[in-house]
């Protein structure tokens, strides 16, 4: 088993990577939409905080992603899929990527801007990243929820097409589970 990509399969680090970036981005969506529907108050603001922390490691799980697509490309896709296929592919995994970054950026925005500081894990101030402003907060949080809704929608997108493709037989979805057909 190997650590790398190579071209006919995903190496245990992107594997891993992946998945644990899957299980954190339910966790958050779950999490940031029990947020969404509360009032703050003393008794969960653990859960706030818990929150931006997740984001902040899934915001250094992209950088590391990025970094490590460039070291390691994934695998050629297998089968036959038609260039339009292709470039739909890749256009939804650049899109996941850059919501992955615009997301946390955004509410790290919105809570620097609300003049709260950015704990994270209630252990370390996160240095803010915008003026304390109401529209600077306004603006974090309008871009956040609209940004997230996105992502959901492009997660299913990418949902959808690995499962076409592991239905047509390609073992797409095999190989990011297990790294080979």
């Amino acid at each position: 088993m190997t650590w790398r990509n190579t071209p006919d399969s995903f190496g245990l680090f992107t594997r891993v990577i992946h998945w644990t970036m899957a299980l954190a981005i339910i966790g958050m969506l779950a999490l940031g939409t029990r947020l969404a529907n509360m009032q703050p108050g003393l008794s969960n603001l653990w859960l706030y905080s818990l929150h931006k922390s997740i984001g902040l490691i899934l915001l250094t799980l992209v950088v590391i992603r990025l970094v490590w697509h460039r070291i390691s490309p994934p695998p050629t896709p297998q089968g036959d899929p038609s260039a339009a296929l292709q470039r739909l592919a890749r256009a939804t995994h650049w899109l996941i990527y850059a919501l992955l970054v615009a997301i946390p950026l955004s509410g790290w925005i919105a809570s620097s801007a609300s003049g709260i500081d950015v704990m994270f894990f209630d252990r370390w101030v996160i240095p803010p990243v915008a003026p304390v402003s109401e529209a600077w907060e306004n603006a974090g949080w309008a871009a956040h929820r609209i940004l997230t809704k996105v992502l959901m929608a492009v997660i299913l997108l990418h949902i959808a097409g690995a499962l076409k493709r592991q239905i047509e037989g390609d073992g797409t979805l095999t190989r990011m589970w297990r790294g080979t057909r």
